[in-house]
Parts: C-alpha cells; sequence; structure tokens
C-alpha cells in the first residue's frame, strides 16, 4: 500500500467523520421507532428491558471479534460488512409485526459496530498528542446524529408511520456502504517491522480470547478498563431506560421525545466541538477523568432530585460534559496503552463496554424502575461515582507523578 499523504489523510478523516455523523443519525431514527413499535405490540418495561438485553447480548459477543477483525482485515472489510448488516436490521425492522420479529430483526447487530470501526480509523492516522481531541470531534458527530436522527425519526414516525421511517434508515445505510467502498482505505495502521510481525500472527485469532488477556497485561490497561465498567454502569443503565422514563415518567410523544434527544445532541456538540480538546491540550488525561467522575457523582444526585423534563433539561449540560469527557478520555488512554497494531480490538473491548451495559442494564433498569422508580438511578449513580472518584484519588496521592495512562 502506498504511503497516504497528509492531504490525503485529511480527506479520510473527514470522510469518516461524514460515515459516522449518518450511522449515528440512523441509530437516533431506530431509537425513534423501536419503543413505540413495541408499545404497540404489547410490550411493558419488563419486556421492552429484555428487548434491549438481547441486543447488549449480539454486540457485545461480536464487539471485540469485530476489532480484531478490523485489526487483521483492515477498515474498509470491516465497515462494509458494518454497514451492510445495518441495511439489513432496518429492512428487518421495517417488517417487524409481531414479537418474534422485533426480536429477531436484532441479530445483524452482531455486525453493527460502526462507531469503534470509525474510532480506529481516526486513531490510526491521528498523531498520539492530537487522539483525544480527534476521538472528540467523533462525538461531535455523534451529537448532529443525536439531533438529526430524533428530529428525523420522530417527525417520520408520526407523520408516515414506523415502517417508512424503517426503510430510510435502509437507504441511508446503503449510502454509507458507498461512502466506505469510495473513499476508505482497505488499511489504516502505520505498520513498522514490529507491527507487521504481529499482524502476521494474528491472521488466525481472530476469535482468540489470548488476544484480549494479552492487551489486558499491558500497563494500565485492566485499571483504566475496569474503571470504565464499574464508572460507566449507572449511567449506562439510566441511558438504556431513557426512552421508558421519557414515554411514562415525562409523558412525551415520539416528537416531543425528539426534541428533548435533539436538546441533548446540540449540548453534546458543542462539548464535543469546543470543550474537549481545549480541555486536552491544557490538562493531563488523568485530571479529566478524575474530573468527569466526580461530576457524574453530583449528577447522579441531581437526576434523583429532578421531577420533571423541564428540571431534567438543566441536568443535561453536566451530565453530557461528564458523560463525553469520561468516554474520550478513558477511549484515548487505552489505545495509547497498546500497539498501533492493535487499536482495533482495544476500541472493540471498549465498545463492549457498552454493549456489556446494555445487556444488564435494562434488567436492572426495570427492576429499578418498577421497585424503586426514577429517583434510584439517581442515588446509585451518586454513590458509585463518588466511591471510584475517592479510591482514584488516593491511589494518586500515593503514587503521584506516575505515568499519565495508569
Amino acid at each position: 500500500m502506498e504511503p497516504l499523504t497528509a492531504a490525503k489523510i485529511q480527506k479520510i478523516l473527514y470522510i469518516t467523520y461524514i460515515f459516522t455523523a449518518l450511522d449515528i443519525t440512523l441509530l437516533f431514527v431506530q431509537f425513534s421507532i423501536t419503543p413505540y413499535l413495541a408499545r404497540r405490540l404489547g410490550f411493558d418495561t419488563l419486556w421492552f428491558g429484555y428487548l434491549q438485553t438481547t441486543v447488549g447480548v449480539i454486540q457485545l459477543l461480536g464487539g471485540p471479534v469485530f476489532g480484531r477483525f478490523a485489526d487483521v482485515f483492515g477498515a474498509r472489510t470491516a465497515l462494509s460488512i458494518s454497514s451492510m448488516a445495518s441495511v439489513v436490521y432496518f429492512l428487518l425492522l421495517a417488517s417487524a409485526d409481531s414479537t418474534i420479529l422485533l426480536f429477531l430483526h436484532k441479530l445483524p447487530a452482531v455486525f453493527m459496530h460502526a462507531l469503534p470501526g470509525a474510532q480506529m480509523v481516526v486513531a490510526d492516522l491521528s498523531a498520539s498528542e492530537k487522539r483525544a481531541e480527534a476521538l472528540a470531534k467523533l462525538g461531535l458527530c455523534f451529537g448532529i446524529g443525536m439531533i438529526t436522527g430524533s428530529s428525523l425519526g420522530g417527525t417520520l414516525s408520526t407523520r408516515y408511520g414506523e415502517k417508512f421511517a424503517a426503510y430510510v434508515a435502509a437507504g441511508g445505510s446503503l449510502i454509507n456502504l458507498l461512502l466506505v467502498l469510495k473513499f476508505i482505505p482497505k488499511h489504516t495502521k502505520k505498520h513498522n517491522a514490529k507491527d507487521s510481525n504481529i499482524g502476521l500472527f494474528s491472521i488466525g485469532s481472530v476469535f482468540s480470547l489470548e488476544e484480549i488477556v494479552r492487551l489486558m497485561k499491558f500497563p494500565g490497561v485492566a485499571k483504566t478498563f475496569t474503571v470504565k465498567i464499574i464508572s460507566g454502569l449507572p449511567s449506562g443503565v439510566f441511558q438504556v431506560m431513557f426512552s421508558i422514563i421519557a414515554i411514562n415518567f415525562f409523558q412525551l410523544k415520539a416528537e416531543q421525545n425528539g426534541y428533548l434527544m435533539a436538546y441533548i445532541g446540540v449540548v453534546q456538540m458543542v462539548i464535543q466541538g469546543a470543550v474537549i480538546g481545549r480541555l486536552t491540550s491544557k490538562y493531563p488525561e488523568n485530571s479529566l477523568l478524575l474530573l468527569s467522575i466526580g461530576l457524574s457523582s453530583f449528577v447522579g444526585l441531581a437526576q434523583a432530585l429532578m421531577a420533571n423534563v423541564f428540571q431534567f433539561c438543566f441536568v443535561v449540560v453536566p451530565m453530557m460534559f461528564s458523560l463525553s469527557v469520561f468516554n474520550v478520555i478513558t477511549d484515548s488512554m487505552l489505545t495509547k496503552s497498546v500497539p498501533a497494531s492493535d487499536t482495533g480490538t482495544m476500541l472493540g473491548l471498549c465498545a463492549s463496554v457498552q454493549s456489556l451495559l446494555r445487556t444488564i442494564g435494562p434488567t436492572i433498569g426495570g427492576f429499578l424502575y418498577e421497585t424503586y422508580g426514577v429517583a434510584s438511578f439517581g442515588y446509585i449513580q451518586f454513590t458509585i461515582n463518588a466511591t471510584v472518584f475517592s479510591l482514584l484519588f488516593m491511589s494518586r496521592r500515593k503514587t503521584p507523578k506516575t505515568n499519565e495512562h495508569c
């Protein structure tokens, strides 16, 4: 493969951002369809939780394998498979007119990992010192997709029905497939001799558990990964249950829910586009990680005390700030802690954390919601994140001036 020039790298990054924005748009179109379709088919909160858990299990199984596949076979092949799976996913959603079909349409999600694939491209093509800022721009695309997808999905579902909205999403996934085939190079990694040898030995190890264990042995990886799971669990449960909270607790209709998601998207866009890059250039990543976890604990307390959607709109700003900083910083720290040849696998594992939360989150969230109410999500988030913050802070004081990624 001929070396990529700076201009060509910049073009690939721009296309990757466009691809991500469109993929997230379609994701939020789906979020605007599924809860209302599920309710029309007779799902209660518990069964909707089972549906969400199904998606989580499927993507939990596929995430690490997809990441390893992308490392070995390249970004173009991996993202093409993800886009084709999305087309099938939305076509099946359009035909889902029974409980069984609504569950079956989730099966292609095992291959749908566009965001970690795009993160791998960005991580491979950006300088180490600029990686957090480059990954934050993907978060900006996430915000654009959230705004566009929520508004589009709510409007299409309300005016033309869920089936039409699903067909539109399938068409969007097809456009993404064409973008990948046209503009994304087969490989994006800058191989040196050592990395090439790793790649040769890895071709037969896409499904190898040993590869995952190997990554966890690099300095700082296990600690950061554990923090990502434990600290992210409470907010993950809240996010998984948010569509139910919006319908039942806030009493929002599909179109109103779309506007609320669009507002959240605007807040995330501002944070990802204008704030995180400046923070990462001025402050060490460990300090920003502590800040995000500490702030998340207070966000949990605010969520526990909120009583209506108006109050929630005020909570959204610190909530999105803490979530955005936490996700970008942990992803950046983890990809810097492993060789360049393993960034896809590492990001696949990071994505599997979100899948794990979607797997256990609906069951935990459904139980908490039915038994203790919405406030329980906030109190648990406050307790867990305050504990993690205290442990990390004490650990940092005991080992001053340690490696930034530990």
